[in-house]
């Protein structure tokens, strides 16, 4: 699926999509993020359930997802010099992300144990990653000579992806809803801090992502663009490499607050510097943390919820980052920022999930018990006096 990714965006660098202005673009990538929005806010909540009682419904999903991929890639094989591109494009991207929510929920299904979970899951991102940026260069370069042969690698890969998701579990996710004890670990005051920490990440990502793509291209071409996408990529490989190694150090809360902060002084010092050095830094800095903080987050689920259905509660939460993701893209592609302004608001995302984050695990301060009525004594009973001590006597020899 990575290369099949890397297919699209190789073959989109010989398409007349990229030709086109930033303010031609502009309401298409709207569209685009107004129709990916519809899967998680609408479809997920109620489609997900169901998939889940589905023996194999999950790998099921990702097989279609796959098909799909492959079939719109021969559809953009006829279209790449008009504008029925575009649809097509949001139709795979949409793909993507529900492929993304689909990998969360079967991945506690292909380990041994839960405690396998977040090292299987940074194996996953790392691979997926380095396969990735491994493919990306030569597709591209494919892509600039003819358009047709990255689409037709990623015909093929997807047929691959397709074959091989055969060979995931048919189990069932989930086999009923969730019961009480379920409901109430997940709804605890950690995990849901955790969870708004996370979306506050993903946000982060989609402001700044959109952000680069049309301020960078704007001042600087679609060269420098490419240039903080790829430290996008090494930043989220360097994380998942570096995660395991945290979290035998410090404690997930701290992994989390960490990544946070660092996010809030990277965006606050980019925003004093500016330039194109710093938003390539910046990219690396917000991915890389990224990238830890989502391993914090699952041993945090993992900790607190061992009654959880994991594979159901990682869906669900991968649905809320999406959509974070997605919901904060909006406004960078509605109007172009500053670089500097647009920094600023990356700190301030930053610091707004520190304090959110802090403020949701911190302990409360039980309120006082007044002591209950039946231990007081009546007004109308006077308080007997004590009895004097009787005087010391002389010691016996």
């Amino acid at each position: 699926m990575a290369v099949g990714d890397a297919a699209m965006y190789g073959a989109l660098a010989g398409s007349f999509l990229l030709g086109l202005s930033p303010d031609a673009q502009r309401p298409k990538v709207l569209l685009y993020l107004l129709v990916s929005a519809a899967p998680f806010a609408v479809v997920a909540p109620a489609i997900g359930p169901t998939v889940d009682r589905i023996p194999g419904g999950r790998r099921m999903v990702m097989q279609i997802t796959a098909i799909a991929r492959a079939l719109t890639y021969v559809l953009m094989i006829s279209h790449v010099d008009d504008l029925f591109l575009y649809p097509l494009v949001f139709v795979a991207l949409v793909m993507q992300k529900t492929y993304a929510v689909s990998k969360s929920a079967l991945v506690p299904l292909v380990v041994r144990s839960d405690h396998e979970l977040v090292e299987a899951n940074s194996k996953l991102s790392l691979m997926g990653g380095i396969v990735g940026a491994l493919a990306i260069g030569p597709l591209t370069l494919l892509g600039k000579a003819s358009t047709t042969v990255p689409l037709v690698v990623g015909i093929a890969v997807f047929v691959v992806a397709t074959l091989s998701a055969r060979r995931l579990p048919a189990d069932v996710v989930a086999a009923g809803p969730a019961q009480r004890e379920e409901k109430a670990e997940l709804r605890s005051r950690g995990i849901r801090a955790a969870s708004v920490a996370m979306m506050s990440i993903r946000a982060c990502i989609g402001f700044l992502t959109f952000h680069l793509l049309f301020w960078l291209r704007q001042d600087y071409g679609l060269a420098a663009f490419g240039l903080a996408a790829g430290a996008s990529v090494v930043g989220s490989m360097a994380g998942n490499v570096i995660a395991p190694t945290l979290r035998r150090r410090l404690r997930e809360q701290k992994m989390l607050t960490a990544a946070l902060a660092v996010i809030a002084v990277a965006g606050f010092l980019a925003a004093i510097t500016g330039g194109l050095g710093t938003a390539v830094v910046l990219a690396f800095v917000v991915n890389f943390s990224s990238s830890i903080a989502r391993l914090a987050f699952d041993a945090i689920v993992q900790r607190d919820a061992p009654d959880a259905n994991q594979g159901r509660a990682f869906a669900q939460f991968e649905t809320r980052f999406q959509l974070a993701w997605v919901l904060a893209g909006l406004p960078p592609v509605a109007f172009t920022l500053p670089g500097s302004v647009g920094f600023l608001v990356v700190g301030l995302m930053g610091l707004a999930g520190v304090v959110l984050y802090f403020e949701g695990t911190r302990p409360r301060r039980r309120p006082a018990v007044a002591p209950s009525s039946g231990n007081r004594r009546p007004r109308s009973s006077p308080v007997p006096p004590r009895r004097p001590l009787p005087p010391p006597t002389a010691p016996t020899r």
